[in-house]
C-alpha cells in the first residue's frame, strides 16, 4: 500500500513537472552528473517568450557554479520540434521600444549558455529555426535526428539573426556557408547539416521521436568518467584560445594547465594508472595556490609571464 502511494505521488509530481514550459532534470545512477534542460511549450512550438527566457536564465545561473553538474543537455519534449525561435505573436504585441531590450536579453541568455563551464549538448529531434537554431549554436555540440530542419530564417522577416547567429554559425561552418544560409534563409535537412559541419552527429529517428536525445545521453556518458576540472579547463582553453593567434593561445593553454596541477584529481589519475584501476574523480583541488599577477605555474615548477589579455581570460 505504501509502495503504491509513493508511486502515485511520484507519478503525480512527474506529471506536474511535464506541464511546465521549461524544466530541469538531474539524471541519476550511471548518468549522475547530467542535467537535462527541457523545452516544453507545445502550443507555441517552444518559441521563446519573456516567461520562457526568464526560466532558462534562472536555470543557467543555478547550474553555472554547481560542480556536481558535469554535462548539460538541451532538448525538447515537443514531438518533431526543437524550438521555433522567438515568439513572434508576443513580439507583435510589443511596443517598438521593448523589442530591442528583449532581443538583447535573448542574446544575453544564449551567451550564458555558451559561457557554461561544463560541456553542453543540443539534442535536436525536430525543427530548430531562427533563435531555436541560435541556442543550439551556443552549445558545444549539436546531435541531430534524421528528421530535423535547421535554418536561420530571419531575413524572410526583413531582420537578421540577433542572438549570436551571425557570429556562431560563421565560426562553426565557415564564412561562405554562413552567408549562404543566412542570405537565402535556407532550411537544411539533417544530411546537409552533417555534411557542412552544422551538426556533429546524425542519427536515424526512432518511433518515439527522441533518438537525438538518447545519442546525447550516450555521448554525455563518455564525458562523465573524465576528470571534471580537466574537462572544464580544456573547454576554457579551447574557447579562449581560438579567439587569439597561436602564440597567445599556447600561453593560455599553459595557464590553464597550471590550474590542474594543484588538484586531487590529477593525483588520483596518476595513482589509478599505477594501480591499474579506474580513477574516481571528485573535482576537488588541494589548498588554493595564489599566483602573483601575470604569473603562471609551469609544469617544471617555474613560472611564466602571462600577457595582460590572457590574465583576464584565464582569471589569473
Amino acid at each position: 500500500c505504501f509502495s503504491r502511494c509513493v508511486q502515485r505521488c511520484f507519478s503525480s509530481a512527474r506529471s506536474e513537472i511535464l506541464k511546465d514550459e521549461f524544466y530541469v532534470e538531474r539524471l541519476s545512477g550511471d548518468q549522475q552528473g547530467i542535467a537535462v534542460f527541457t523545452l516544453n511549450r507545445p502550443e507555441a512550438k517552444n518559441a521563446f517568450s519573456k516567461s520562457l527566457c526568464s526560466k532558462v536564465r534562472q536555470s543557467i545561473e543555478d547550474v553555472k557554479h554547481d560542480k556536481s553538474v558535469r554535462v548539460v543537455i538541451l532538448r525538447s519534449a515537443v514531438p518533431k520540434v526543437f524550438c521555433a525561435g522567438a515568439d513572434l505573436k508576443e513580439r507583435l504585441r510589443m511596443p517598438p521600444e521593448e523589442v530591442g531590450p528583449f532581443v538583447s536579453g535573448l542574446r544575453s541568455m544564449l551567451t550564458g549558455v555558451a559561457a557554461l563551464p561544463m560541456p553542453t549538448i543540443a539534442a535536436l529531434d525536430g525543427a530548430a529555426l531562427g533563435g531555436g537554431l541560435e541556442i543550439a549554436l551556443a552549445c558545444d555540440f549539436r546531435l541531430a535526428a534524421s528528421n530535423v530542419k535547421l535554418g536561420l530564417v530571419e531575413t524572410r522577416l526583413a531582420i537578421i539573426p540577433g542572438a549570436g547567429g551571425t557570429q556562431r554559425l560563421t565560426r562553426i561552418v565557415g564564412i561562405a556557408q554562413a552567408k549562404r544560409l543566412i542570405f537565402s534563409a535556407k532550411i537544411v535537412d539533417g544530411q546537409e547539416a552533417a555534411k557542412i559541419g552544422l551538426v556533429e552527429e546524425l542519427v536515424d529517428q526512432n518511433a518515439e521521436g527522441d533518438a537525438a536525445y538518447h545519442a546525447a545521453v550516450a555521448f554525455a556518458e563518455q564525458i562523465l568518467p573524465q576528470g571534471p576540472l580537466a574537462v572544464r579547463l580544456a573547454k576554457a582553453a579551447i574557447n579562449t584560445g581560438i579567439e587569439t593567434e597561436i602564440a597567445t593561445g599556447l600561453m593560455l593553454e599553459e595557464a590553464y594547465y597550471a590550474q590542474v596541477i594543484p588538484t586531487k584529481d590529477r593525483m588520483e589519475g596518476l595513482k589509478a594508472f599505477t594501480e591499474k584501476r579506474k580513477p574516481v574523480y571528485t573535482g576537488e583541488s588541494f589548498k588554493f595556490i595564489r599566483f602573483s599577477p601575470g604569473l603562471s605555474l609551469l609544469t617544471n615548477g617555474g613560472f611564466a609571464s602571462i600577457p595582460q589579455c590572457c590574465r583576464k581570460k584565464c582569471q589569473l
